[in-house]
């Protein structure tokens, strides 16, 4: 429940994947691409390129979907994994909402002082989580019976 990399700062309204695409393609920007052998979770708006795994496309996905009926074959049994892991990120998204408001409605000032802010924030975060500092936010989401759902934005306990 670490973040590995921010970037803060882009203006204006763009999708994830042209972000991502803008922010990978410039080395000065420090993405740090996983080992040969590793991947970082995406959602099924990315492709699947060097170090990006996505889940198969039109193949159940969410969590909640696995309760009623367990995976049958190799595409549903990936997607199930792919979500469970993804959930964890999801919730690491939770702790973070959580503990800074701040992030949801971003007053008024300049891209600047936004940006700084939201660095500010994730690096906090990724400070409680590296010395492991007993905290009551990470113990809450810290469950992996936690389901974040993403599509409506909220958590459930299964």
């Amino acid at each position: 429940m670490v973040f590995t990399y921010v970037y803060a700062g882009w203006e204006g309204v763009a999708r994830d994947a042209r972000v991502l695409t803008e922010i990978v393609s410039n080395p000065e920007n420090g993405f740090p691409f996983p080992p040969s052998n590793k991947y970082y979770l995406c959602d099924a708006a990315y492709p699947n390129t060097r170090g990006f795994l996505a889940p198969y496309r039109n193949v159940r996905y969410w969590l909640g979907d696995y309760q009623r009926r367990r995976a049958i074959n190799k595409e549903e049994k990936f997607n199930h994994a792919h979500a469970q892991l993804r959930n964890v990120i999801e919730r690491a998204y939770g702790v973070l909402k959580a503990r800074f408001p701040i992030l949801d409605k971003m007053p008024p000032y300049s891209i600047d002082v936004q940006r700084d802010v939201v660095v500010a924030c994730f690096a906090v975060h990724n400070f409680i989580r590296k010395e492991r500092i007993n905290d009551e936010l990470f113990n809450q989401y810290d469950s992996p019976q936690l389901i974040f759902d993403e599509e409506e934005g909220e958590q459930k306990k299964c």
